[in-house]
C-alpha cells in the first residue's frame, strides 16, 4: 500500500496549519471558552469543509490526466507558498457566547476558501486517495487542535508567528516544485 498521500496530507496539514488563522481561532476560543466543546466542535468544522474538499479534488482527477493534475498543483501550492510568505499576522477578534455550535462556525468559516482547502483539493486530485487523504487531514487536526485546545493562548508566545508563517511557505513552495518536477518529467516523487 502506497502511503504517499496519507503522509503527505499529515505533513502539508500539520505544518502548514500550524499558526494558520484556524489554528489561532482555537487556541482563542479554547482561553475562553469550555477546552472540550472548542476541540470536537473545531475537529467536526475542519473534517467537514476538508472531506467536501477531498470530494472534489477526487472528482476532477478522473477527468483531468494526472500530469495537468501535478503541474496544477505544483502552480496552486507555490502561489500559496508566496501567498503565504507575503500575508501578514493577524489577530484572532475573541467571540462571546460558549456553545458548540460557535465554534463549529467560526472554525468552518475560516477554512472555506483557505490554503488548506485548497491544498487538500490538490492533493486528493494528484493522488486520487480520498481515503488516506482524509486520514491524513484527520491525524494532522487531531493533533493541532489538542495543541490548540491545551496550550490556549501561549502558543505564539514561544513561537513568532513570522517564523511560522515562514516555514509553511517553504513547505508550500517546496511541494509545488516536486509536484511540477513529476508533471514535466514523469517521474513521481514519493
Amino acid at each position: 500500500m502506497d502511503l504517499a498521500p496519507l503522509i503527505s496530507s499529515f505533513i502539508i496539514i500539520t505544518i502548514t496549519e500550524f499558526g494558520d488563522k484556524t489554528q489561532l481561532a482555537a487556541i482563542t476560543l479554547s482561553t475562553r471558552y469550555k477546552p472540550a466543546y472548542v476541540f470536537l466542535s473545531a475537529l467536526l468544522a475542519v473534517y467537514l469543509v476538508d472531506g467536501v474538499s477531498i470530494l472534489i479534488g477526487t472528482a476532477l482527477a478522473t477527468f483531468i490526466p494526472i500530469s495537468l493534475v501535478s503541474l496544477g498543483s505544483g502552480i496552486v501550492f507555490i502561489i500559496l507558498g508566496i501567498f503565504t510568505l507575503l500575508s501578514k499576522d493577524k489577530d484572532v477578534v475573541k467571540y462571546r457566547k460558549l456553545s458548540l455550535i460557535t465554534p463549529f462556525s467560526l472554525i468552518a468559516l475560516m477554512e472555506l476558501g483557505d490554503k488548506t482547502q485548497f491544498s487538500i483539493i490538490a492533493l486528493a486530485a494528484k493522488y486520487s486517495s480520498p481515503t488516506l487523504i482524509f486520514v491524513g487531514v484527520i491525524f494532522a487536526y487531531f493533533i493541532l487542535m489538542g495543541i490548540s485546545v491545551a496550550l490556549g493562548s501561549n502558543l505564539i508566545k514561544f513561537i513568532p508567528m513570522k517564523y511560522i508563517r515562514i516555514c509553511a511557505s517553504i513547505v508550500f513552495i517546496l511541494f509545488g516544485i516536486i509536484f511540477i518536477l513529476q508533471a514535466v518529467s514523469g517521474i513521481m516523487f514519493p
